[in-house]
């Protein structure tokens, strides 16, 4: 980065939000509670989506379940990983140098969310070609060609952020570390390189897509009222208005994209910035970065308050853990009842 990101030589934490620390703290405080509490947030979410998705049969219906339990996973990776920064932060040692692992870890969570930004196009295309083509969907998208198309994701976005470790940061995750900021500097041909070969792409498919899906459902909604009215109007009775049912499932899909690139805009445009000498910002460099990263446990809020499978899903998983705490809890007592009813014997 640019000497604006230097850290200071008075032996103080490197710390990226400009806060003046008490003399007893000798970490940044207020980066590990909220590296901390995304990280904490993003794993319980996750692994309660996974363990849902386990339990719930007819979420595994849908073929985008496929992609959605990719995210998940993915997204629970990212929260694993924040664990790195957060010993960084706590000054807590590391075997390995400073350099390597912020290249590490820079690259996991580039990966990662690649595979999120790349698994929700796919999510777009899944749901454009089931509405389009829905006679010839079952055998168009099979789950031996879902696999081959999750595991081209994954091997996909290893590659594209490859040439990071001898071309430029991939982005701002690793800037925690002092050797991140003050020495790993961007490359304008790599940003250039990331935009074309990811961000563009997945972009563009998302919007064609969706753009398409709901005109799509506003003429099929349109063609089913006409239809409902001339057959009640031949009955004597009034039909309502009744939505395109795949336009419903289509909306849960397109907010979790919306807020995924709603998150991740101010990150983008920063990276854009930084990475053309325009603006750099510590504070700023921080903000967006982690912003974007709580978009994995965002995934997670808005699939269970929409997806009423999901909600009912969830309703199971809490319903089974309550039932097994309960069972313990009795088997407890009738147990701790039976030792108290023997050694009231043998005091007889």
């Amino acid at each position: 980065m640019n000497s604006s990101l230097v850290g200071n030589q008075s032996g103080r934490p490197f710390c990226l939000l400009a806060i003046s620390y008490l003399e007893t703290i000798n970490f940044c405080l207020l980066e590990v509670v909220i590296i901390v509490f995304l990280m904490v947030l993003i794993i319980s979410g996750n692994i309660i989506v996974i363990f849902v998705f386990h339990c719930a049969p007819l979420l595994n219906h849908h073929t985008t379940s496929y992609f959605i339990q990719t995210m998940a996973y993915a997204d629970l990776l990212v929260g694993v990983s924040c664990l790195v920064p957060s010993l960084s932060l706590l000054h807590y040692p590391i075997v390995l140098s400073e350099s390597l692992v912020c290249q590490i870890f820079g690259y996991v969570v580039s990966v990662l969310k690649s595979v999120s930004m790349a698994s929700l196009a796919c999510i777009s295309i899944d749901r454009y070609i089931a509405i389009t083509k829905p006679l010839t969907y079952n055998t168009l998208v099979t789950p031996w060609r879902l696999r081959i198309c999750i595991l081209t994701i994954w091997l996909y976005s290893c590659l594209v952020f490859l040439p990071s470790f001898h071309w430029g940061k991939p982005g701002y995750h690793g800037d925690v570390f002092q050797w991140c900021a003050n020495s790993w500097n961007t490359d304008p041909y790599f940003t250039l390189f990331i935009v074309v070969m990811l961000y563009a792409p997945a972009a563009f498919i998302v919007c064609f897509t969706y753009f398409n899906i709901f005109r799509i459902c506003q003429q099929h909604t349109k063609e089913i009222n006409e239809r409902r009215v001339r057959f009640s109007s031949q009955d004597g009775e009034a039909g309502e208005a009744q939505p395109c049912p795949d336009k419903r499932y289509a909306m849960v899909l397109f907010r979790i994209t919306s807020v995924f690139y709603i998150l991740w805009l101010p990150y983008i445009i920063y990276f854009l910035l930084e990475s053309s000498n325009v603006y750099s910002n510590r504070v700023a460099s921080f903000l967006t970065t982690w912003l974007a990263i709580s978009n994995s446990f965002c995934n997670c809020v808005i699939y269970s308050l929409s997806n009423s499978v999901f909600q009912k899903g969830l309703k199971r998983l809490s319903g089974a853990i309550c039932a097994s705490c309960a069972r313990q809890r009795v088997a407890k007592d009738s147990s701790a009842s039976r030792s108290k009813r023997s050694s009231n014997g043998c005091h007889v």
